[in-house]
């Protein structure tokens, strides 16, 4: 017992030495193509035009030299607080839609569920509905959101529904594998014994799997949706709606304390998502 305790420690601390070994590698490999191969000169970004460039920036930001003031204007702060909610709407509308998918699918998405081993029941159909679905995720996550904004908005006009619709299609497959894979992990013996003594599927599902999933769930759940919030700006580059939309025209037109608005009105969503998405977790736990 001793014996194979000692290997499985060792096999575990050549695992974990070849990673730092290889992360090691790939760093020194990285920065040496950039200096080396790209030729590139870092210290040359500190020169005095870029200084320049810097300075002006972030002094507008506070206001320096800008004729309007956002931040201290409250029509400024009407229009920018109702755009924080309609970000707000979009990442919600977006988790709502990538979980209602997720839970119809996550099911037969489970390998322990396709091969029989989880119910103790085998069925010819539950793999090629496994290899559907799976594929169905590794497709969906592998198209980033900007990319999936950009074919929805060219199909419907721009508004927060399509950025939501981006935003839950990107992270539905993204939630769904995570999903899928805590059920792969969950203890079987509960749903076995369930399966033995003749429970139907739903009750093998609402009695064995549900309670043993939802907490791992929630916190999946809850984690993407922190993502979908911050990424609510960048689909919202496309025309996709809510602060990133004007973010980026207030960009365009230099209006740098607007983009400090904004930023600011960014981070108090992100720390109230936060909040609450941590009360959440330790509320289920």
């Amino acid at each position: 017992m001793m014996d194979k305790k000692n290997t499985r420690k060792k096999n575990i601390l050549n695992i974990n030495t070849f990673s730092i070994v290889m992360a090691i590698v790939l760093i020194a490999g990285s920065w040496g193509y950039i200096i080396i191969g790209e030729n590139a000169d870092f210290f040359g970004l500190f020169n005095e035009t870029n200084a320049q460039y810097a300075k002006k920036f972030f002094g507008g930001l506070i206001g320096l030299g800008q004729d309007h003031i956002a931040f201290t204007d409250p029509n400024s702060w009407k229009e920018s607080i109702k755009l924080t909610f309609e970000t707000l709407q979009m990442s919600i509308i977006a988790i709502g839609i990538a979980t209602i998918i997720t839970l119809f699918t996550v099911i037969p998405a489970a390998r322990n569920v396709a091969d029989g081993s989880l119910t103790l029941t085998k069925k010819w159909y539950r793999w090629i509905l496994f290899g559907i679905i799976r594929i169905f995720y590794i497709f969906s996550r592998a198209v980033p959101e900007l990319l999936w904004a950009m074919i929805i908005v060219f199909i419907f006009k721009p508004g927060i529904l399509p950025g939501a619709l981006a935003l839950a299609l990107h992270n539905f497959g993204i939630l769904g594998k995570l999903c899928a894979e805590v059920i792969e992990d969950l203890d079987e013996r509960p749903v076995r014994n369930l399966s033995s003594s003749g429970a139907s599927k739903s009750q093998i599902f609402l009695y064995g799997v549900i309670p043993s999933v939802l907490p791992q769930f929630l916190s999946y759940i809850l984690y993407r949706w922190e993502v979908i919030m911050r990424t609510t700006i960048v689909v919202g580059f496309v025309g996709a709606g809510g602060l990133g939309q004007q973010f980026k025209l207030s960009m365009s037109y230099f209006d740098y304390t607007q983009i400090t608005l904004l930023l600011i009105c960014y981070l108090v969503l992100v720390l109230l998502a936060d909040f609450f998405s941590e009360a959440s977790r330790k509320a289920v736990k």
